[in-house]
């Protein structure tokens, strides 16, 4: 019943938080346009504001490009590229589509509109650098693999790239930029989502030396002079609309789990720790609660990180439930589970992880330690080994992730 459950909250969850909704709202508002009107999309649910952009706006759309990940489209737009590339390390599909995009958006004029649909995913996904390809996918990793937050990753990409930090706004001069942006950042940063292609940057150049200092990260003299130049901090072409969020993600969450019974409280919906750190909380306050006589859901939203020190494979939501399934172990009215809402978690192919007081035996049957595989960052394997893995395939949004506890009374 529980796994059950689990599925109807993060599935309606998600499905509340598709940005079709959003995105023709935010068309209302369209800016008047005398020429022509240019569709670029990039993100991980590029592909589905795409769609519904030109559900909306038909042939009045002149061209456009949708540059997503691997996976994340769906079937030809009148009028307009589909593009896919890497993800969350940029590949040589990522440098060919924008550059793609910056030929669609070059010579434009004042009459002329560029939509800019933006999502998560867009730093990878969105790049034109003036490094070698193999120095930045250098880079990005040793950046994921510290820990780093998104927030400082992005710091270090918006002042390396081309078209980052407000410097594909200038590259659009004199048309204007009217901007729907899917937030899948804590507190909605418009420079740090897909981190701020066409706004202002409030990040410099001594952010992101510092950044890499901190986390002890050499670059070469080439990448350093890259690095030393100053972003836009005027921006006068584009306006914005900014739409979806993990605090409405987190209360569909808490809705759905009402609906089933569950007294549902959000714990909080700005979480940026550390993936195994939150799964061990989780476990700790399903301890606490375990004797409850009602049944209880306790939700978490945000994004947290991984500091990867093993050789596995994996994800932070499934880190999350392998590090719950430790503290669990044997409680038979208990699970947690952890999703991210795009459906996929880290460099692999599930959505997250789901795990209850079975989880950890069943790991260990195999004749392997859920403790050591956790220490491995290999919980991708570990949760296979206990049917754990959540696989919802592409969702066509990205707004964060959501932990949830569910705890009902015993028998």
């Amino acid at each position: 019943m529980l796994r059950t459950h689990a599925k109807y909250i993060y599935e309606n969850a998600i499905k509340d938080n598709l940005p079709d909704n959003a995105v023709k709202k935010a068309l209302e508002c369209l800016p008047e346009y005398k020429g022509k009107l240019i569709l670029v999309a990039i993100g991980k649910a590029a592909y589905q504001m795409a769609k519904t952009a030109y559900m909306c706006l038909g042939s009045k759309v002149t061209g456009g490009i949708v540059i997503t990940k691997y996976g994340h489209s769906g079937e030809d737009l009148p009028n307009i590229e589909i593009c896919e590339a890497s993800h969350p390390v940029l590949d040589e599909s990522t440098l060919i589509a924008t550059k793609k995009a910056l030929a669609l958006t070059e010579g434009l004029s004042k009459n002329d509109l560029v939509l800019f649909l933006v999502s998560g995913g867009g730093s990878a996904l969105f790049e034109d650098i003036s490094c070698s390809l193999e120095e930045m996918q250098e880079l990005t990793s040793n950046l994921l693999k510290c820990g780093a937050s998104i927030e400082e990753i992005n710091t270090v990409r918006k002042h390396i790239s081309n078209v980052k930090g407000g410097k594909f706004a200038l590259h659009c001069m004199p048309a204007q930029i009217y901007g729907i942006v899917l937030s899948d950042v804590i507190g909605n940063r418009l420079d740090m989502i897909a981190s701020g292609p066409t706004c202002v940057d409030y990040t410099t150049v001594n952010d992101a030396l510092s950044i890499l200092d901190k986390y002890n990260i050499s670059v070469n003299d080439k990448m350093r002079s890259l690095i030393m130049r100053e972003t836009p901090k005027n921006i006068e072409n584009a306006t914005h609309s900014i739409s979806g969020s993990v605090s409405e993600l987190c209360l569909s969450a808490k809705k759905y789990a009402n609906e089933l019974g569950y007294t549902a409280e959000i714990i909080k919906d700005d979480e940026q720790g550390e993936a195994k750190m939150l799964g061990k909380y989780l476990g700790e306050l399903a301890k606490k609660h375990e004797n409850s006589d009602t049944p209880l859901a306790f939700i978490v939203g945000g994004e947290t990180v991984v500091n990867v020190k093993g050789k596995g494979k994996g994800g932070r939501n499934q880190e999350i439930a392998l590090s719950g399934a430790i503290e669990i172990r044997d409680m038979d009215n208990v699970c947690i589970f952890s999703v991210g809402s795009d459906g996929t978690d880290g460099p692999t192919d599930a959505a997250g992880g789901f795990a209850d007081g079975y989880t950890y035996e069943l790991i260990a049957k195999h004749c392997v330690s859920p403790e050591a595989l956790l220490d491995d960052n290999n919980a991708y394997n570990a949760l296979m080994l206990a049917n754990g893995l959540i696989m919802t395939g592409p969702t066509g949004t990205n707004v964060n992730d959501i932990s949830v506890l569910l705890i009902n009374p015993k028998n």
